[in-house]
């Protein structure tokens, strides 16, 4: 089959997306689907597939993200912001609710972050701390700044579901093998933790700045998560290592995004939802293979305008 897509990235969070409304695949046909355009080693590659879909009675339309091994994920919201656009753009709007797998989230085009750069804000949450929704099992009912005994080391983590599961812990500097170690324990989906987390690892640089570095389930080692962005600025403000309802900027190794949390642990970014280029590629289901690429389009000054952001944020 020909797969259409448009290549797009939010805060250097990399996806194929495509417009699945009219697309009739079965759940396993997604999957695969996922792992032909995800797969870095083929044509298309990326952190996961995106997909517009129809929304229900609260929301014009919908997201569904598909993490780079298949599975999927309850949300991605640098994702989200890409397909806040294709919907806004198929749609003529410029704000909606967005139905998510387990979730709702409120989008709406805004002020750009910098010249040229197509921005949208969302709204997700609330974020909660019930480990018995993950479920995490032997740490109590909730985690927040403390040791969590099934991992290596002595990391001090909180917990998060925004909604899909993060294990947050501030450091002073990044150990990337260290965070890889911790993100391979989860990964392994350990009998205490079935469903898996996403790990991140966060630099408060100052009252108004985060950095965060994540191993994404299901993907790895990422440049940027925008859910991890999310939790870990509700969980900077949770430890009363930032104020509630104060804007930061929050660094990563794709860009940034602005962040604010609430007191009501709901979570608002301004980020980016970058077009690269628009192709149409075959597909191998069965052997979830792509190949036979045709670039349509290339959008040059969107990637040159994001460039700028990321090289400045560096």
């Amino acid at each position: 089959m020909e797969i259409r897509f448009t290549k797009c990235h939010g805060s250097g969070n990399d996806f194929p997306l495509v417009d699945g409304r009219t697309l009739t695949l079965s759940e396993p046909d997604w999957a695969q689907l996922a792992r032909a355009l995800a797969d870095r080693t083929g044509p298309v590659g990326g952190d996961g597939l995106l997909v517009l879909t129809n929304g229900d009675a609260q929301a014009p339309f919908g997201m569904r993200m598909f993490n780079s091994d298949g599975s999927e994920a309850e949300t991605c919201l640098n994702g989200l912001r890409c397909v806040a656009r294709a919907g806004f753009e198929a749609l003529a709007i410029d704000r909606a609710t967005a139905r998510l797998k387990t979730s709702h989230a409120t989008v709406a085009c805004a002020a750009p972050l910098a010249e040229s750069v197509y921005t949208v804000e969302e709204t997700a949450g609330p974020a909660t701390l019930d480990l018995a929704r993950w479920p995490l099992t032997g740490a109590g009912e909730r985690l927040v700044d403390a040791p969590l005994t099934t991992l290596p080391g002595d990391r001090r983590f909180t917990a998060v579901a925004m909604p899909n599961p993060h294990l947050v812990t501030f450091v002073d500097a990044v150990d990337e093998a260290e965070l890889v170690a911790i993100g391979e324990v989860c990964e392994a989906a350990p009998i205490w933790l079935p469903n898996r987390a996403n790990v991140s690892f966060v630099e408060v640089r100052d009252d108004d700045t985060l950095f965060v570095r994540t191993f994404e389930r299901g993907v790895g080692l990422t440049d940027s998560c925008g859910s991890a962005m999310a939790a870990s600025t509700y969980a900077a403000c949770l430890t009363g290592r930032i104020g509630y309802d104060h804007d930061v900027t929050v660094l990563n190794r794709g860009g940034l995004v602005r962040a604010r949390a609430t007191g009501a642990a709901m979570v608002t970014l301004h980020g980016n939802a970058t077009w690269e280029w628009d192709g149409v590629v075959a597909v191998d289901l069965a052997r979830a293979r792509a190949g036979d690429l045709r670039v349509l389009r290339h959008y040059d000054a969107e990637i040159a305008a994001w460039a700028r952001v990321a090289d400045a944020a560096r």
